[in-house]
């Protein structure tokens, strides 16, 4: 999704139909105390046709749930299996969230709107299908920051504040209780094929494919590509090629997404589902985000090799289509892949046109070393030296003969980065938690919006050969 979205008609399309006998069941949303909106996308509500709602017609879309004109009757929630922290559970599945409603963009495109804390489905077990306000202001700040960041991110479209009291283990409690909509290209997952090979229904993986290469269109896999003719070679190309550049625009954001199992990777390359995630205060690969990951499994710098690793597995759900040989091929693009798109997001981020591989890598290089030996973190990192100004040593070396992309933008002036880092999270969650004060989430959003102006659109990658 582009930084700023064209305006569009309300234009309906529930395509997720045409799969969801196997590939969802009907829900009722959850009958909440109350309705109080704290947050509403005007950025992104226009891109599918519903600025026009009024705020009361909002909360009863979003809070109440009654369906959308045209749309889907009835919420469904996804049935999916998936490895979390390599472990495979075959008991999870949409368990405090559904798909609500699908429709188009001004540029066709499908999209979707799903939920986060809307009530309890087949798949809640013991737990109560709800959503804490704090969870759901982190979401607004992760998918925020990320957007501004150039990474291909869902969207925080509207959080409202349900009154209810929680009881959670990792909050003081009882806390206050919401419901989210997110807006994305789409909530198919890796677990969702995991599924339904796990269950060896092989006619319902084979629409299932079919579906994600007419809904989620991508290119062609290169001339060479073994059995790229099979629907099955073809999605597993497009797959690789999108979590190859969602790996890199995390590592050149410098963010940590905490909990990267097969049920939280969706097939279109967007970054979703945000709990215990971080920004790194300085560039250090062991950092992690979650006090659970024991082993560092999903620490910042091992977040491409857990993404490929997850690819593995969506390859491995694909063998009862197509043999092994040209789903491997396909895998083995992750590594060229990954790399160009570091190169390629890293000179966006700090402000230079990429020249070659050779040639960025020896900038990507000198530049993790000048963070690493200064103890400095990405954020002040990129925005001191956006455009080579404050470069030295090694990496004034490796600038020299790269072109300056430049930028007249006031943010450039401040003196200083927006970042996210930890601290300044919990400051607003405690504005709005002691006084509900949410005046500074607004601000934040808003700095946060003009970082993004500032670094200008992110760079999409290079057409097929």
């Amino acid at each position: 999704m582009h930084r700023v979205p064209q305006p569009a008609e309300y234009k309906p399309d529930p395509q997720i139909r045409e799969v969801a006998d196997f590939l969802a069941d009907p829900v009722t949303a959850a009958d909440f105390p109350q309705t109080e909106l704290r947050f509403r996308n005007r950025r992104w509500d226009a891109a599918v046709g519903l600025d026009s709602l009024s705020d009361e017609d909002w909360l009863r879309h979003f809070g109440r749930f009654e369906p959308l004109p045209g749309n889907l009757p009835q919420p469904l929630a996804l049935r999916y299996h998936g490895h979390q922290f390599r472990v495979y559970n075959p008991e999870i599945g949409d368990g405090r969230g559904f798909l609500f409603a699908q429709m188009r963009d001004a540029k066709g495109r499908l999209l979707d709107l799903g939920t986060k804390g809307s009530g309890t489905t087949p798949y809640s077990r013991t737990a109560d299908g709800r959503l804490t306000l704090k969870g759901g202001v982190r979401e607004i700040l992760a998918t925020e920051m990320l957007e501004a960041l150039g990474a291909n991110t869902s969207k925080t479209f509207s959080i409202i504040e349900t009154g209810e009291a929680l009881e959670r283990g990792d909050e003081p409690s009882p806390t206050r209780s919401a419901v989210m909509v997110r807006l994305s290209h789409g909530h198919i997952r890796i677990g969702s094929f995991q599924r339904l090979m796990a269950f060896e229904e092989k006619d319902h993986l084979a629409r299932l494919v079919d579906y994600a290469l007419h809904v989620y269109p991508g290119p062609p896999p290169p001339e060479d590509a073994p059995g790229r003719e099979e629907p099955a070679i073809q999605l597993m190309h497009q797959v690789t090629e999108r979590l190859a550049d969602l790996a890199a625009s995390y590592m050149v954001a410098g963010f940590v997404h905490g909990v990267l199992n097969t049920d939280n990777m969706n097939i279109t390359g967007e970054s979703f589902d945000y709990g215990p995630w971080r920004w790194l205060p300085t560039w250090d690969p062991g950092f992690t985000a979650a006090y659970f990951d024991q082993t560092g499994l999903y620490a910042f710098g091992r977040q491409p090799e857990a993404i490929r690793w997850n690819l593995g597995q969506f390859a491995i759900s694909l063998r009862p289509l197509v043999e092994a040989e040209p789903l491997v091929a396909a895998l083995e693009r992750f590594g060229t892949l990954y790399h160009e798109a570091m190169a390629r997001r890293f000179m966006w981020r700090l402000g230079f046109e990429p020249r070659g591989l050779e040639d960025d890598a020896r900038v990507i290089s000198a530049a993790e070393i000048a963070m690493r030996e200064g103890k400095i973190g990405p954020d002040d990192f990129f925005y001191s030296r956006r455009g080579g100004r404050g470069a030295e040593g090694d990496l004034a070396e490796a600038l020299k003969d790269h072109k300056s992309l430049g930028s007249s933008h006031d943010y450039w002036s401040d003196g200083q980065p927006e970042t996210m880092l930890i601290d300044e999270v919990e400051t607003i969650w405690s504005a709005i938690d002691q006084r509900d004060d949410w005046a500074p989430l607004g601000d934040k959003v808003a700095r946060i919006r003009r970082m993004g102006e500032a670094l200008g659109e992110p760079p999409s990658p290079p057409a097929h050969r």
